[in-house]
């Protein structure tokens, strides 16, 4: 039996759960910082934790970035799960108490039964781009704020969020510079971005979010993979006979790049020959509009992830019969 390590991930500390090979547990709780991570490593020694433990924890926002890098740098095999992997395996094993030494123990277990897939460092140039397009997601949502406040603000305090307008615009407008050079000085990133430009749809706003998460070295084998990760894969729910749910998305991925795929899938079914053509199919067959819609935000993750895994632009001609 492998031994493994849960981590219950905070933003101030880390629930640790080491599995040992007898079925026993050993917990700690340590600070998420460096710091805390060097503890881990030596309270790690103490109970001769093999070069060979397997690490898991679960993606919660990014507190668990710093872990993640640390322990895999000191040579141990690192996974990052979906937090509903861990959810549905508690279910299934009927856990009824909800702590996070109990949550760090239930990943253990997890990680022991079902040996998740290694998780894959980005660069340093991934890690800055993801950094860039999260910070202009939240200038903009600020600038959203703003604006609305503004609408119904009083005299007195107008001239203040006005300036703080003025503020948020020049920090988007200095934060896309960044972006763009961050692109552009890099090579692989520079030519990936080209080849998702010659997609009808993508523009200046989506590519850097689509190469954020998934530019670089390529994560996944199959589009498909791709579009489970933004939680973009159609969800089933029949039974029997009588039990005939419509189809929906999963959602069981990342809201962000749902949330950036969402105009341009507008754009695409209803400004380009491609999407046009690809809607019409749809709609011919009865499908609903927020049907269509959610197909073409799947279907612009599978021609995205298919030119960068081929690297030849789009054509047009391999989607004249717009097949989902």
């Amino acid at each position: 039996m492998r031994q493994t390590l849960g981590i219950d991930v905070a933003k101030a500390k880390l629930d640790v759960a080491l599995l040992l090979p007898t079925g026993k547990f050993r917990s700690k709780i340590v600070q998420n910082s460096t710091e805390g991570l060097s503890t881990l490593l030596k309270w790690l020694e103490k109970y001769d934790a093999s070069p060979e433990l397997h690490v898991c924890m679960e993606a919660t926002g990014i507190y668990w970035e710093v872990a993640a890098e640390y322990l895999s740098e000191a040579g141990y095999l690192v996974s990052v799960v979906n937090p509903a992997q861990i959810k549905a395996y508690g279910t299934a094993r009927l856990v009824r108490t909800k702590t996070d030494k109990v949550d760090a123990r239930l990943i253990a277990e997890f990680c022991s039964t079902h040996h998740p897939e290694p998780w894959q460092e980005p660069s340093p140039a991934i890690k800055e781009l993801r950094a860039l397009v999260a910070r202009r997601e939240a200038l903009i949502k600020m600038r959203t704020q703003e604006c609305n406040r503004l609408a119904v603000s009083r005299t007195t305090v107008q001239a203040d969020i006005e300036a703080h307008l003025d503020y948020l615009e020049q920090a988007i407008t200095e934060i896309d510079a960044k972006i763009r050079k961050r692109i552009d000085d890099d090579p692989e990133l520079k030519n990936q971005g080209s080849l998702l430009a010659s997609i009808p749809g993508l523009g200046d706003k989506t590519i850097p979010i689509l190469l954020a998460y998934y530019g670089g070295p390529l994560r996944f084998t199959k589009a498909k993979q791709a579009a489970a990760f933004a939680g973009l894969d159609p969800r089933q729910h029949e039974s029997g006979s009588s039990v005939r749910g419509k189809p929906r998305l999963s959602k069981v991925g990342h809201t962000f790049l749902r949330k950036a795929l969402y105009m341009p899938a507008m754009v695409a079914t209803t400004r380009t020959a491609w999407g046009r053509a690809f809607k019409e199919r749809l709609d011919a067959a009865g499908k609903p509009p927020m049907l269509i819609l959610g197909a073409m935000m799947r279907k612009l993750i599978h021609v995205a992830y298919g030119v960068l895994k081929s690297g030849r632009a789009f054509d047009p001609g391999l989607h004249s019969t717009c097949n989902r």
